[in-house]
């Protein structure tokens, strides 16, 4: 019997999806779910959730809560896996300072949670809390894999990786529904069944580098047609960014537009407005979607209490497989964010966080050597981890000129602003965080 702990139970709707695949499972459904979160509300809400869930499948499953940092240790004692999906400082107040003071600069964002200076604060506000997670875990559950879902992927999984002793894995979803939600938004599905594809790169930027149909013919020629017929003549897709990558750069990316449009020099940019409306780019797109979810949650929470009465079907997200591959020592493929130690990914750094098929089994998650990305793909990842490094050495000297260079680094942030201003703004912002992060000097 496994003992998998869940950090940051009171995402509900993620805790409940992974943990129902887990209990879809024959080899994990007698686990022991150990559910973690300084919400009681969230907390005791996702327990009636998955222990509804629980029931709904064999009812085998042990859940047990723990509210609190007090309790922290007790919830990963013995643990032997631990699934992270904490947000340091929720929409508020932290995401909401994330948007508005960048905004008083003229410093527009869609997503702001995995690079630009949204990203960068939120990974200086988690990365403190996930080494109290790290320190705690060598004393009592030291052999325990870390399945890191929580954004700023790259920044949180390496550091992580390159200070604490922790085994971790960042996961993510878009790499396995990429190829799939390009195929079907170019008309062409039929092409899915029995596809060869390799994917690589940072997380929210691997590139979709080969991908063949089951008799082995390339595929890319007919996307590139199709995805530049959709630039010119589909001003409504939601993909326009991605396309243009395929346009600019000759390849498809893992995560969407509305991220990836905050993530390089063209898109926002406020002496071309223009680019946001012919992108069809959703500015101050994750402030929405939070509205929206708080305003809705109690009917949401409720429905799911409801639904949990059926039981789930498993879906594509990578942690019960992995676990499940570990437990049984079956091998199963994942796409994974590892440190690129021995260069993986040949033309990006060693201290870089690379994301890259990983082969699972028995002995844990084994990233596969990928070689050299084409040199274009290298250098537009290169702008990503230039920020994710700098970011990293913040958090752990504490020195703010780190938080200035990462900025500065940052491509919207720095094609954006001037120094100076710059440097104003990161000053504004770690004022307005408060206690949400430690002392810089």
């Amino acid at each position: 019997m496994a003992k998998i702990t869940f950090m940051g139970a009171g995402s509900a709707v993620f805790s409940r999806k992974v943990l129902s695949d887990c209990l879809c499972s024959d080899a994990l459904k007698d686990s022991e779910f150990a559910l973690y979160d300084i919400d009681p509300k969230r907390l005791g809400e996702v327990e009636a959730i998955i222990n509804a869930t629980n029931q709904a499948h064999s009812g085998c499953a042990t859940i047990k809560t723990y509210l609190g940092v007090e309790n922290r240790k007790e919830a990963l004692r013995g643990a032997d896996f631990v699934i992270n999906a904490i947000q340091v400082g929720g929409y508020d107040p932290c995401t909401i300072i994330d948007f508005e003071v960048p905004k008083k600069y003229g410093l527009r964002q869609t997503i702001a949670d995995t690079l630009g200076i949204g990203g960068i604060m939120r990974a200086l506000r988690t990365i403190p809390v996930m080494e109290d997670f790290a320190r705690d875990m060598a004393e009592v559950c030291p052999n325990a894999w870390l399945l890191n879902y929580t954004n700023p992927m790259a920044m949180l999984s390496g550091f992580m990786q390159r200070y604490t002793p922790v085994k971790t894995v960042g996961l993510c979803h878009s790499v396995q529904v990429c190829s799939e939600k390009l195929m079907t938004d170019l008309g062409m599905e039929d092409k899915l069944p029995g596809r060869k594809e390799l994917i690589a790169g940072i997380n929210h930027m691997g590139w979709l580098l080969e991908i063949r149909d089951k008799d082995g013919n390339d595929l890319y020629p007919e996307i590139r047609r199709r995805a530049l017929d959709k630039l010119e003549n589909d001003k409504e897709s939601k993909d326009l960014v991605r396309y243009d990558y395929i346009r600019r750069f000759g390849y498809y990316c893992t995560e969407s537009s509305e991220h990836n449009a905050e993530y390089n020099y063209f898109y926002l940019k406020k002496n071309c407005p223009e680019l946001v409306d012919r992108y069809n780019i959703p500015l101050d797109e994750y402030p929405r979607r939070c509205i929206k979810h708080i305003e809705r949650w109690d009917d949401e929470c409720k429905q799911m209490i409801a639904d949990a009465a059926t039981p789930a079907k498993r879906s594509n997200e990578y942690a019960s497989r992995i676990i499940e591959s570990i437990v049984t020592n079956t091998p199963y493929e994942i796409g994974g964010n590892m440190l690129n130690t021995g260069h993986l990914i040949t033309n990006l750094p060693a201290d870089a966080c690379v994301e890259v098929p990983c082969l699972v089994n028995g002995q844990g998650i084994h990233p596969c050597h990928v070689g050299r990305l084409p040199v274009q793909c290298a250098a537009m990842n290169m702008t990503n981890i230039n920020v994710q490094l700098l970011t990293i050495e913040a958090a752990v000297t504490k020195k703010r000129e780190h938080i200035y260079q990462a900025a500065m680094l940052d491509p919207h942030t720095g094609s954006e602003l001037d120094i100076d201003t710059i440097v104003k703004m990161v000053d504004d912002l770690i004022d307005a965080h408060g206690d949400w992060l430690p002392k810089y000097h």
